[in-house]
């Protein structure tokens, strides 16, 4: 397998970014679309709205939740075995859907299951489009996360079609089987390193074939990396060997002393656990004192709570409102899908301009969706209800403003973290939204007040970012705090991973 520095930024890693976009938009079409399918579940099952709309909550804010877990998976056994089994979960759980008997099963159908293959293959996807690029890797995520906009906007369209031919079961059983593409998409994910070498040594320990590592050189003559076979002395030892050696090391002293192989090994094993669960922990707890970091928590999920619900409702607001009988060729969901997709890109070019600062410009597109969402009850005309999808899809787009704020506000070494943080916090924003929308309605019979209560919302959240990021909190501080990251360009074109 040749060197990782040969292949970055071109060459098959443009076939990587191709899958990882089929993959986005296979497993997110119909997630991102949900709301075309949302009133032929109210029709079928005859639950209320606040119950059936945790079908829509669960799938969106299950996967951003889950994130850390799905993380975890990828760097444990790779993008390719990842992918695999997200392509047999978002399959399965679609098809499993056609033969829901209630709105119950369907939570865990399509919510759950879907819900966590869609977070595997966000994570996959991510993860393998960075390893192959560096200076590109700003404009191959950003390519890559489109997928999951062009995917709404197809698959919204299609479903609609598919429901009026086949009926609703039938279009699950359809777009459940054109899901088992993803499985393909991963074939292109040929893994740069090894990821699972650390777990493949550890089992030949235990099958008492470790004199083979022994016959390793000393620590200090072994420069390789994960990525090539041939020892390049400038090169220093990653992670996962450096575990290995040393492992092989103490099993060595302790055959020779004569103790049980595994007593020592565990309670190393249990110390350094701890160690790390405790520098972890206290990290996050260092990240949640920045004050920017938690207003930036509070705005996210104020945002994903109050402009989530129009992806899921929008359409059944047309219908309860008289203005469309039946959702059009074109529908609602499409519209805000495709200006979602314009929006991350024209505000990923703003935000690299010099004078423009990206907090502020966050919480501008957040003031400007909550105005939409109060516009949404005085709306009285379809084409008014499509201006106002397309301005919320578009400023919607600020997800992709999430990672280079973060990395702004707590350093690039923190962002894996931090941003771990800001998802759970935009997970659960989602999660609770929908809920929230449809029991303002199943009170009141009618969607005016739940879309009050979203708008003011993500107001509030664009107020309370902004205020509580202006410079004159730190002027007392500004001799304590830390000096200014400066970034180089290729850190200024992280692209986001939302």
């Amino acid at each position: 397998m040749a060197a990782s520095a040969k292949v970055l930024d071109g060459g098959w890693g443009w076939a990587i970014v191709v899958a990882s976009f089929m993959a986005q938009l296979l497993a997110y079409g119909s997630p991102q679309s949900v709301g075309v399918l949302y009133p032929e579940w109210l029709h079928a099952f005859q639950e209320s709205k606040g119950m059936t709309a945790w079908v829509g909550s669960l799938v969106a804010g299950v996967g951003l939740i889950a994130s850390p877990v799905c993380s975890a998976c990828v760097d444990n056994f790779g993008a390719r075995p990842v992918t695999i089994f997200s392509g047999v979960m978002v399959a399965g759980g679609l098809m499993l859907s056609a033969f829901a008997p209630n709105v119950q099963f369907l939570i865990f159908s399509y919510g759950i299951v879907v819900g966590l293959g869609c977070g595997l293959v966000y994570a996959a996807t991510l993860t393998i489009t960075c390893q192959y690029f560096d200076k590109r890797r700003g404009l191959a995520l950003g390519i890559v996360t489109t997928g999951t906009s062009i995917g709404a906007f197809i698959y919204a369209t299609a479903q609609n079609e598919l429901i009026v031919l086949y009926g609703l079961d039938g279009c699950l059983l359809i777009i459940g089987a054109v899901a088992l593409n993803i499985m393909a998409c991963s074939g292109f994910m040929r893994p740069l390193n090894m990821p699972a070498y650390y777990l493949k040594q550890k089992a030949a320990l235990e099958r008492n074939t470790e004199e083979q590592l022994f016959e390793k050189p000393p620590l200090e003559d072994l420069k390789i990396t994960a990525g090539s076979t041939a020892n390049t002395p400038e090169k220093s030892l990653t992670v996962k060997e450096l575990l290995i050696t040393i492992d092989a090391k103490d099993i060595q002293t302790e055959k020779k002393t004569g103790r049980p192989l595994a007593g020592l090994a565990i309670m190393k094993a249990i110390k350094k656990r701890q160690q790390a669960y405790c520098k972890y922990m206290h990290s996050m707890y260092e990240i949640l004192q920045d004050q920017a970091m938690v207003a930036f928590c509070i705005a996210v999920f104020l945002f994903s709570l109050g402009a989530f619900p129009p992806v899921l409702f929008i359409e059944d607001v047309a219908q309860s409102e008289g203005l469309i009988e039946e959702i059009s060729v074109i529908p609602l969901v499409s519209i805000g899908a495709i200006a979602t997709c314009v929006g991350k890109l024209a505000l990923g070019i703003l935000v690299d301009i010099r004078w423009i600062n990206g907090i502020y410009l966050y919480a501008f597109t957040m003031f400007a969706a909550g105005v939409a969402l109060l516009l949404i009850p005085l709306t009285k005309s379809y084409m008014g209800l499509q201006i106002l999808s397309a301005v919320l899809g578009f400023f919607s787009g600020n997800w992709s403003l999430t990672s280079y704020i973060t990395t702004k506000i707590v350093g690039l070494d923190r962002l894996t973290q931090a941003h771990g943080i800001l998802m759970f916090f935009g997970g659960f924003g989602i999660m609770l939204g929908p809920p929230v929308v449809g029991w303002f309605f199943d009170w009141t019979q009618s969607y005016d007040l739940a879309f009050y209560f979203s708008g003011s919302c993500v107001v509030l959240g664009s107020f309370i970012l902004f205020l509580l990021t202006l410079p004159c909190w730190n002027r007392k501080h500004s001799e304590n705090d830390r000096p200014d990251v400066q970034y180089t360009s290729n850190c200024d074109k992280v692209a986001s991973v939302a």
